[in-house]
């Protein structure tokens, strides 16, 4: 199984900036895409962005114009740069991997906290 876990988070006002890293060996050689989910309390786990192995990105509209993400095939590592944040971006991100092959499908991370005060 490619294994992503990410790192990155933290607290910061509103209006800061973060930058989410996920790392997962074998992501590239294994032709994984990667998917960045978030959960807020009390509520659902939410997609919100995500880049295929041709490096294609796609953005939930919440983020769209504030979030990049973007990945570095030499380490195996997709990175999410959070600017303009809110407090409602308040969450436990996750990272997922899926693709085509078994390797890849629905490996996540163990999750790291992101928190915005106002």
């Amino acid at each position: 199984q490619v294994q992503p876990v990410e790192s990155g988070g933290g607290s910061v006002q509103a209006g800061g900036s973060l930058r989410l890293s996920c790392t997962a060996p074998g992501l590239t050689s294994a032709r994984c895409n990667m998917a960045w989910y978030r959960q807020a309390a009390g509520k659902q786990r939410e997609w919100f962005s995500s880049v295929n192995a041709a490096g294609y990105s796609l953005y939930a509209e919440t983020v769209k114009g504030r979030f990049t993400i973007s990945k570095d095939t030499t380490k195996d590592t997709v990175y999410l740069q959070m600017n303009s944040l809110k407090p409602e971006d308040t969450a436990m991100y996750f990272c997922k991997t899926y693709g085509t092959f078994e390797l890849c499908r629905d490996n996540w991370g163990q999750g790291t906290q992101v928190t915005v005060s106002s």
